[in-house]
């Protein structure tokens, strides 16, 4: 590859210019359709695939109709001081009402049928069951599905039972008590002033209106352009929802930098960001775990679609340009080869945005990967509601996530209960009888943890139950083995697969993607006369940083500090490891070839603000993902504190260029040698 490409592309977009603005507009409006109806492509389990608890979930959504995958519901009633829970006519009666209004096809379980006093609260008066509905896959329908279950059993339950105080909560419920409540008065004017800085700073930066709605437009035709080929791809391999979310952003920012860059230095460095970065992604594309497929394709698709709108469109949208950006100062560095970029950087700024940079990083081994904590979902609501009643009865909060033990056929179900019982951590161990529960010689065993599985003493429970049926479980006839593998499932078990499957793959896939990376860059810096050997390393060391520094951030922020999630959600780290690598990498490259300093300084600031505008909100998930997104932008801002010098004569404005201010003069004044300029 030459990175001559980048300037003949050019020359011809120029020549050009309506056929490419028309197909680019096309891109836009008809890609855009195309993008949304494609995205029921995308997987939107947002669990980890192909580990032995997504398989153990799988095995019992097909035999039951509903899934250990998805958290159940928690009905939890109190009756008034004196009733005695433990009666046959209050339990039974508690058990009854919750099983009508479970609907057909659900699954409950409680103090009734079990005896097991686990389902009841350490006051004596409260009882809670288990509820699986009827329908409800780990996918955006299904929780929607048991999102509106849970509303519809909290009104059939406080109708059935009037003299008890009932409240009915769950993860899921909790998660939409804090998607339906909306940000509020402060966040919402918080959200408009980042909407206003952004445009703002746009407006400061490139001083124009097209300055202004170029980046924009390039945004969001690489974001369309990158979704249509993700969705493409979905329709052979698996490809997680999870993209949506790391394609706008690091278009958005792509687009902003590529922006402010000048002719020939852009075109260069365009290509060879985009060749470097394109080869790490699809490093990581090939590694088999569906989210790491994932964000590698993503990754790939934003750096061909950006890279060919930077080559083509930019180039269109300048010339039509007409009010140039004040230019940009840059000295020759001493010693710096003509056509080459020496580096430059402030000492002390330079070296203390890397010691944070590390820093970060190395804090990312401690970080825990897994749904937040119940009472880090939402401060207020229904759901709330029933998770402080379930806590002050003394009910441990791992009620909410309960494994789900399938046996084989011949198994005994009762001794399967016995033995996870005995297991340490482990609340209550259950064998229901009803029908729901045992079908086609098959049986399920509920087991409920007392911590949730994300902490540290749940995720040790979740492995000894597991260990505990590793052997397989005991026939009911006591002779020889039952006829396969017990297999422990549970909306738990998949933040252990995930550990295993996805980030146990990282210490392969990551020195993998940053070698392809650096092959690239050592094969094309010759060529596009960037520095050599040690600048590529060092290039690709620090978006290796930036992408394991959010983590260690993300790991402080939320999993130590006030918020006390306990666990960060597992693919927030790889989707905004993935957009801070990308990012680190163009301007790095940028920035060797002579790019202006204040490109990643407006690309940061721009790619911030916009995450903290869509993204503020109660959400915790959503705001795990945004916090990350803009701690990514303002950790490469910090490290990236450092400008390219060329050894060209410094720029000047030139009235004679006004249609493309990136045009080096081609007439001289009062003799001088023409001067090349930089901005946008």
């Amino acid at each position: 590859m030459s990175t001559d490409l980048g300037v003949r592309t050019r020359e011809r977009a120029l020549r050009h210019r309506t056929a490419v603005g028309v197909t680019w507009l096309l891109v836009l409006l008809l890609g855009g359709a195309v993008a949304v109806l494609g995205l029921g492509r995308l997987d939107q389990s947002f669990t980890a695939s192909g580990g032995p608890g997504h398989r153990a979930n799988q095995a019992v959504q097909e035999r039951y109709g509903n899934g250990a995958a998805v958290a159940p519901l928690v009905a939890v009633a109190s009756w008034p001081a004196g009733a005695d829970v433990r009666a046959p006519g209050t339990a039974g009666r508690f058990a009854d009402a919750v099983r009508r209004a479970a609907g057909p096809g659900a699954r409950t379980v409680s103090y009734a049928g079990t005896d097991d006093e686990g389902f009841l609260g350490g006051d004596g008066r409260t009882v809670y069951a288990l509820v699986y509905p009827g329908a409800g896959e780990p996918d955006l329908a299904g929780l929607t599905a048991v999102e509106e279950a849970a509303v519809s059993l909290r009104a059939d339950l406080r109708s059935a039972l009037p003299e008890a105080r009932v409240e009915v909560t769950g993860v899921l419920p909790l998660q939409h008590d804090s998607a339906v409540a909306g940000p509020g008065a402060m966040a919402l004017a918080v959200k408009a002033a980042c909407a206003l800085g952004l445009l703002v700073l746009l407006v400061l930066v490139f001083r124009s209106a097209v300055g202004v709605l170029a980046p924009l437009l390039l945004a969001g035709v690489t974001s369309v352009g990158a979704l249509v080929l993700v969705e493409a791809v979905a329709g052979f391999t698996e490809i997680s929802f999870v993209v949506v979310y790391l394609v706008p952003v690091t278009a958005l920012v792509l687009a902003v930098h590529r922006w402010a860059q000048p002719p020939g230095p852009g075109e260069r460095s365009a290509v060879v960001a985009a060749a470097a970065g394109a080869a790490a992604c699809a490093v990581l594309a090939l590694f088999p775990a569906p989210f790491l497929r994932s964000v590698g394709v993503a990754g790939l698709a934003v750096w061909a679609v950006g890279t060919a709108a930077a080559l083509t469109l930019v180039p269109v949208l300048r010339s039509v340009a007409t009010r140039p950006r004040p230019t940009q100062r840059r000295e020759p560095t001493e010693g710096a080869a003509p056509g080459r970029a020496g580096w430059r950087s402030g000492p002390v700024p330079a070296l203390a945005g890397l010691v944070l940079l590390v820093l970060a990083a190395g804090t990312a081994t401690q970080l825990r990967v897994g749904n937040p904590e119940a009472q880090a979902l939402v401060a207020s609501g229904p759901a709330r509601d029933g998770l402080d009643r379930l806590t002050s009865a003394g009910v441990p909060s791992g009620v909410l996530n309960p494994l789900e033990v399938l046996l084989p056929g011949g198994a005994d179900p009762e001794a399967a209960a016995a033995r996870a019982a005995r297991v340490p951590g482990v609340l209550l161990a259950a064998a229901p009888r009803g029908g729901e529960w045992r079908r086609d010689g098959t049986a399920v065993v509920v087991v409920v943890p007392e911590e949730e599985p994300m902490t540290a003493a749940g995720a040790a429970t979740v492995a000894a139950v597991r260990s505990a049926f590793a052997a397989g479980a005991a026939p009911a006839d006591g002779s020889g083995v039952a006829d396969g593998p017990a297999r422990v499932g549970g909306s738990g078990v998949v933040d252990r697969d995930l550990v295993d499957g996805v980030y146990g793959l990282l210490p392969f896939a990551v020195p993998a993607a940053a070698l392809a990376a650096l092959a690239v860059l050592l094969l094309l810096s010759a060529p596009a006369g960037l520095p050599g050997t040690g600048a590529a390393a060092g290039a690709v060391l620090r978006a290796v940083l930036a992408a394991l520094a959010p983590a260690g951030a993300l790991t402080v922020l939320w999993q130590w500090g006030p918020a006390g999630t306990g666990a960060v959600t597992g693919w927030v780290p790889l989707v905004v490891g993935v957009f801070a690598f990308c990012v680190s990498l163009d301007r790095t490259v940028a920035s060797a070839a002579g790019g202006p300093s204040w490109a990643g300084l407006a690309a940061a600031g721009a790619g911030a603000l916009a995450v903290l505008a869509v993204g503020i909100g109660p959400q915790v998930e959503l705001a795990l993902l945004v916090s990350g997104f803009a701690m990514a932008t303002v950790f490469d801002a910090l490290a990236g504190h450092r400008r390219a010098r060329s050894a060209l004569p410094a720029p000047r404005a030139c009235r004679h260029t006004p249609v493309c201010p990136t045009t080096p003069c081609t007439r001289s004044r009062r003799g001088a040698a023409p001067r090349a300029t930089t901005g946008v």
